[in-house]
């Protein structure tokens, strides 16, 4: 097995390497809104068997664009140069839809935190991905 659970997948179906630099911050926030949520469901689920709707809430509270754009912008400090261009990427974006519950600002940089997740992700960052969600609930206070 090689190593990261990106390149395990590309290897088990077949799937040819890419260039990520050449795809959009959108295709990257698409995989890493996905990336996101399974560390909070993750966390969420570790804490202990509960009913779908209990886990549901607790994780909803947390993977919605107003608390991504605070964990984005209390993460600003600890970003790399190569991060922060990434996630800037991300959020100057133009997306054709808006997320229902969220203003322009928040919508916005939360697609450039799910942007740089994506970004990780594909370079088989998973350590880097734990390390800012976690640092981030810390910086906000949140806890599970």
């Amino acid at each position: 097995m090689t190593d990261g659970i990106d390149a395990y997948i590309k290897e088990q179906f077949h799937l040819k390497d890419i260039d990520i630099r050449t795809y959009s911050p959108l295709t990257l926030a698409y995989i890493g809104d996905c990336i996101f949520d399974l560390v909070i469901r993750s966390v969420v689920v570790a804490k202990g068997n509960t009913k779908a709707a209990v886990l549901h809430r607790k994780t909803s509270s947390i993977v919605k664009a107003h608390t991504q754009a605070e964990m984005v912008r209390a993460l600003g400090p600890y970003l790399t140069e190569e991060e922060a261009d990434i996630f800037r990427r991300g959020r100057n974006a133009k997306s054709a839809t808006m997320a229902k519950n969220a203003t322009m600002s928040d919508y916005r940089k939360a697609t450039g935190f799910e942007a740089l997740l994506g970004w990780l992700y594909l370079n088989d960052r998973l350590v880097r991905i734990v390390e800012l969600v976690k640092l981030g609930m810390e910086l906000l206070k949140i806890e599970i």
